[in-house]
């Protein structure tokens, strides 16, 4: 760092420190040196997911296990323990989530210098990981989060290698796609959509031949219920004290509303997404200006929409949403600061309903909906806002002072990029 002014040289210490000291908690709850209430959340690692390697070790898919819902390259996360032979599986898989996260606070600590960057996405990404507790390590999500900020990152200099890593997290799980969804018209959408397209066609060839069943996940979750942690399952926490006589079941490998009228709000549930998407394809085709912001704000948009209106809301998923608000932020022009503040507080939230209060969840008692009222609030108010703030600077136009249209880039621009 020769020649970094001394501030900087606090900032990157102060991150350093601060990065040390969060994750080697993480470390100490997935290790079980340190114990959290609740449900143990590592268990998916050393039970399901080892059991899912043993499977594709034998070169197929866990067929007719309902808990397997991912695209193919999800074995890639799956099988990756195995780069360290010397360790157990359970205690690879938490390196690796480590190792995987140490990349992705260095891609965001690089991207957020020089001119018009900033380090406040780094530090989303360094307060939001811990916020979720040991859940951030013990779910694959990171590793798929990780490609879908290197897709960003990407982005800005590289088209070719921003669809590369969106399809390679699209084929992990899915919604690494949503990186595409903001890319300026013209030559940069042309070329990173069939780089996607490229990738994503000879990856899906290339598991088709080697592992039959490839696809079966495509209509693994249609008989899902409501999952207990989704905007929909309110209605059935508060039914549930007015007489209402349907359960709560393990069911597709998460808790689950099962019994009347939950098959209504699901579709209610698969409609407003619906709508999402809708408001996504309109703002695609109305939005006149682009900035250096708009690809991971419109990416951001995007994820929060789906991840809100979702009949499924998994604690993990918040990593999504620190991931996307982190590069958002790494622009100082960026006017995501207030959703992403919200998903912060929505990620806190989380880890204090899953696992530490999942009881009272459960049990849908005061505390229980007081969690889920709170969560799914921070996370509608988000939506809202990210969405307005992306139609204001995109269809509307930019305010006096605020994004101006993003120029030509050159063939030797000086953006930071994520290194393959």
């Amino acid at each position: 760092m020769r020649g970094a002014p001394p501030s900087g040289i606090r900032t990157h210490t102060a991150m350093a420190l601060c990065w040390a000291g969060t994750r080697t908690l993480l470390l100490l709850w997935v290790f079980k040196v340190v114990v959290m209430p609740g449900p143990d959340v590592t268990s998916d690692v050393s039970v399901i997911y080892q059991g899912w390697y043993e499977t594709l070790g034998d070169g197929r898919f866990p067929e007719g296990d309902v808990a397997w819902q991912y695209p193919p390259a999800a074995a890639l996360a799956i099988v990756s323990p195995a780069l360290l032979p010397f360790l157990g599986y359970a205690e690879a898989f938490f390196v690796l989530a480590l190792l995987t996260d140490a990349v992705v606070t260095a891609l965001l600590v690089r991207a957020g210098r020089g001119p018009g960057r900033s380090p406040r996405g780094a530090w989303v990404w360094i307060a939001g990981v811990p916020l979720l507790g040991p859940t951030a390590y013990a779910r694959y999500d990171l590793m798929v989060t990780a490609l879908a900020v290197a897709a960003l990152l990407a982005g800005a200099r590289r088209p070719a290698a921003l669809g590369v890593f969106a399809a390679l997290g699209a084929l992990v799980k899915v919604w690494p796609a949503l990186t595409l969804l903001g890319t300026e018209r013209g030559r940069v959408t042309r070329t990173s959509w069939l780089s996607a397209a490229a990738t994503g066609l000879g990856l899906l060839l290339a598991f088709a031949l080697a592992m039959p069943g490839s696809l079966d996940f495509l209509g693994a979750q249609r008989e899902r219920g409501t999952e207990v942690e989704s905007l929909g399952a309110l209605v059935f926490h508060v039914a549930r004290h007015h007489g209402w006589s349907g359960r709560i079941e393990l069911h597709y490998g998460s808790m689950e509303f099962l019994g009347p009228h939950v098959g209504l709000v699901s579709t209610l549930a698969q409609v407003l997404s619906l709508l999402a998407l809708g408001w996504l394809v309109l703002w695609r085709v109305r939005a006149r200006h682009w900035s250096a912001t708009t690809l991971p704000d419109a990416a951001f948009v995007a994820v929060l929409l789906f991840t809100t209106t979702s009949r499924v809301i998994s604690p993990q998923y918040m990593i999504w949403l620190v991931g996307l608000a982190a590069v958002c932020l790494l622009h100082r022009a960026s006017r995501m600061g207030v959703p992403a503040l919200l998903v912060l507080a929505a990620t806190l939230v989380t880890m204090l309903e899953f696992p530490m209060w999942f009881v009272h969840v459960v049990s849908s008692d005061t505390r229980g909906l007081t969690l889920m009222f709170l969560r799914n609030g921070l996370l509608v108010l988000a939506s809202v806002l990210a969405a307005r703030v992306l139609w204001r600077q995109t269809v509307t136009g930019p305010r006096a002072g605020g994004h101006r249209d993003l120029p030509r880039q050159p063939a030797h621009g000086t953006e930071h990029t994520a290194r393959s």
